[in-house]
């Protein structure tokens, strides 16, 4: 065993060789890369299928025998400082390679249709690798250091893929909002890496973990300090895993292609905020207050991720503020010091959420060779319905991951999320009370954008699309640059935020980056083409879609625990072990029959409920649409005959305009910033450059004046001296 421990180093090295190859191959002989491009779309799969095996062998040693392993070695020594290097394999190390491993395979087989006819696919797949091997090296990183280097790296990737297209304005802003937003949160995780070696002397967490609680233990603590500096480091988390309130890059997220959506929502870059706080939760325990801020603040990201959800138009937002809704409950989890709930729901919740963007992806596809190839159109439920009859699989396998994340049994977020409402009750009322009223909220928007996709008739106008023969659309990924001027904003723009297309034809040029195939259209919708229906997805998306599947049907099976002798699963307790010290409370806790049975009821009813009342208010006053002047009334107006007109806005408003969040950080943060600015600058140029040059003037006036008074004859001068004191005598 030991000896299989000793080669974990090689976790994150893995995928590494296939980025360095396509990166060097594009650089220096890019036709031949590219032509080889389906032979590094295999490697790379290969070598992280590698290394979920190793990964997966490292787990199964740890359920059978317990075992945490670290290695270290030195890498700077100077006279009292001393940085090493290494890296840890526990169960939370596991368990998050297992994650990422595995949800990287299904990337990587998924995107290689979805980004097949992409100019960037080989830049696509050398960017995904290098995210896997950076996130890969921050979950084995064995100190606060290490940490912080590859926690940099999957920042630098995520920049990378969420402005993939970044030809596009809209990406290339989303991945400007991403970085800066995520620049907070690490200076604030730097300031508290530094502050915790002033204070221990140590970036290791096993020396950082036991100096804080003797210095507890003694009453050597200064516990201000102390958690300030827990504080800045749970503000990297904060940003990192699109917390309130630094979660706002994260739907504009959604502008990269649909696979990065899924990687980075699923089990890489918003779980590195979780992975950070499940880390270093022995510590954040025995300061004062953190705890508390910890858990508020994953309350209010749980109710406020489910509120913006409610009224979103297009599906991948709607799913990227479901992923800060359940990221909410597992830092809730963490903060009630529920840390074996928070990770069941992390694994449950990856999977899943994973199944759905994959499942809009596939939505998207169908939906791209009617209204074109452009986000605003294909991405939009408003223009979406009755695609159960052209997308059977994936209408199934989405419905599954929406039942899933609804909390609806047997599947695997029903158990993680009951365990986190459980323990949730047992530590505070309120919270529970609050975390159970987004349940239902949860089932009610992921049920809303079921129906808005699936259910009903199809509510695009053809006509607006395929009413003159031999049409076209361009199959391109990489656009050309914003349109020189607008187009007219039709009512279908309206029904999309009146937001104008930049991917009309007609209004600009592609330029040479994207892909010089045009897909021609000869015959109209009336004449029942297939080509313009939508379309299920080819096999390789599929196989991903079940796969995802089956996992999200049976994971959840790893965490049923019940003491009572009738079903004794708990693989998850055992893989946890080491993990559950007694810094974490809610270490022995126990499920009963009794008990889980009362609490899962009052918490699928409240599910139930909601799936009902989104079934009323979409199901079916949506489907009976099917022109696009009803769509865009029912957009504005609402069914007045369930809620009033007041409620309704109110929650429509405050959904759609994202809580004005958005808005006050523009008014407020920018645009005070940018007048400050300008105050600073004119302040500068006329008040403190005009001071000096100012003297430097009257320097000059004086100098010029006194000259002519320099005749040369001391008479003159004494005349003058007593001129002066004569006058400054008969004054004074």
């Amino acid at each position: 065993m030991e000896h299989t421990y000793q080669y974990a180093l090689i976790i994150p090295l893995i995928p590494l060789p296939v980025t360095m190859s396509i990166g060097f191959g594009l650089l220096l002989i890019p036709t031949a890369t590219k032509n080889l491009r389906r032979m590094w779309t295999f490697l790379s799969i290969l070598l992280l299928s590698i290394t979920m095996a190793f990964s997966a062998n490292l787990s199964i040693q740890q359920i059978n025998g317990s075992f945490i392993y670290q290695y270290l070695w030195s890498w700077t020594i100077n006279n009292d400082f001393s940085l090493e290097f290494g890296y840890l394999i526990d169960p939370l190390t596991s368990i998050m390679s297992i994650l990422i491993t595995t949800v990287g395979i299904m990337v990587l087989i998924y995107s290689d249709n979805y980004m097949s006819h992409d100019q960037g696919y080989l830049r696509f797949f050398a960017y995904i690798s290098f995210s896997n091997t950076s996130m890969l090296g921050l979950v084995t990183s064995s100190n606060l250091i290490q940490i912080y280097i590859f926690w940099e790296l999957v920042g630098m990737c995520s920049y990378l893929l969420i402005g993939f297209w970044f030809t596009r304005p809209i990406a290339a802003s989303a991945c400007q909002k991403a970085f800066v937003t995520n620049r907070v949160g690490d200076f604030g995780l730097l300031l508290g890496i530094l502050g915790f070696y002033w204070i221990t002397g140590s970036f290791e967490f096993r020396d950082l973990f036991e100096i804080v609680n003797n210095l507890v233990h003694n009453n050597e603590f200064n516990s201000l300090f102390a958690t300030l500096c827990a504080c800045l480091l749970f503000v990297g988390a904060i940003a990192k895993s699109a917390q309130f309130p630094l979660h706002v890059w994260l739907p504009d997220a959604m502008e990269g292609p649909t696979p990065i959506s899924a990687l980075i929502h699923a089990a890489t870059m918003v779980a590195a905020g979780i992975f950070l706080v499940a880390r270093l939760l022995p510590l954040f325990i025995v300061i004062p207050y953190i705890m508390n801020l910890i858990s508020l603040i994953g309350v209010i990201t749980v109710l406020l991720g489910a509120t913006l959800a409610l009224a979103q138009g297009d599906i991948k937002k709607s799913l990227a503020y479901s992923t800060m809704s359940q990221l909410g409950y597992i830092m809730l989890a963490l903060g009630i010091g529920s840390y074996r709930a928070a990770l069941f729901h992390l694994i449950t919740h990856a999977y899943s959420k994973a199944l759905l963007f994959f499942g809009s992806g596939s939505v998207i596809h169908s939906m791209e060779p009617i209204v074109g190839y452009s986000p605003e159109k294909s991405q939009n439920m408003v223009l979406m319905g009755g695609l159960t009859r052209y997308v059977p699989i994936t209408r199934i396998t989405f419905l599954l991951g929406t039942l899933s994340l609804c909390g609806i049994p047997p599947l695997a977020c029903f158990w993680s999320k009951d365990e986190i409402l459980n323990d949730s009750w047992l530590y505070s009322p309120i919270l529970a009370i609050i975390a159970s009223f987004t349940v239902g909220l949860t089932a009610f928007y992921m049920f809303r954008v079921y129906l808005l996709t699936f259910d009903g008739y199809l509510r695009v106008n053809f006509q607006n699309y395929s009413s003159t023969k031999n049409s076209s659309f361009y199959s391109i990924s990489i656009w050309g640059k914003e349109p020189p001027k607008t187009v007219n904003r039709n009512l279908l723009l309206s029904a999309m935020n009146n937001k104008v297309s930049p991917f009309s034809k007609d209004t600009y040029q592609i330029d040479n980056n994207v892909r010089k195939t045009t897909r021609y259209f000869s015959t109209h919708f009336g004449k029942k083409d297939p080509s313009m229906y939508p379309h299920e997805s080819d096999n390789t998306m599929l196989f991903s879609l079940v796969i995802l599947v089956l996992f999200t049907l049976f994971i959840g099976l790893i965490g049923i625990r019940f003491d009572e002798g009738i079903v004794d699963f708990d693989i998850l307790s055992r893989w946890l072990i080491p993990s559950v010290s007694p810094f974490h409370p809610n270490s022995n806790y126990s499920v009963y029959w009794y008990g889980f049975f009362i609490n899962a009821i009052f918490s699928v009813s409240i599910a139930i409920f909601g799936l009902f009342i989104a079934s009323i208010l979409y199901g079916s006053v949506y489907s009976s649409f099917q022109n696009l002047d009803l769509i865009n009334s029912f957009v504005k107006k609402g069914p007045k005959r369930i809620i009033s007109d007041k409620i309704k806005n109110v929650i429509y408003n405050w959904s759609y305009n994202r809580g004005y969040i958005d808005i006050f950080y523009t008014k407020v943060l920018i645009t005070g910033i940018r007048r400050l600015a300008e105050i600073v600058h004119f302040i500068n140029i006329h008040i403190i450059d005009g001071i000096t040059n100012g003297v430097g003037v009257a320097s000059f006036f004086m100098g010029e004046g006194i000259k002519y008074m320099g005749g040369g004859r001391i008479s003159s001068y004494l005349f003058f001296y007593l001129s002066c004191v004569s006058i400054f005598l008969f004054i004074f």
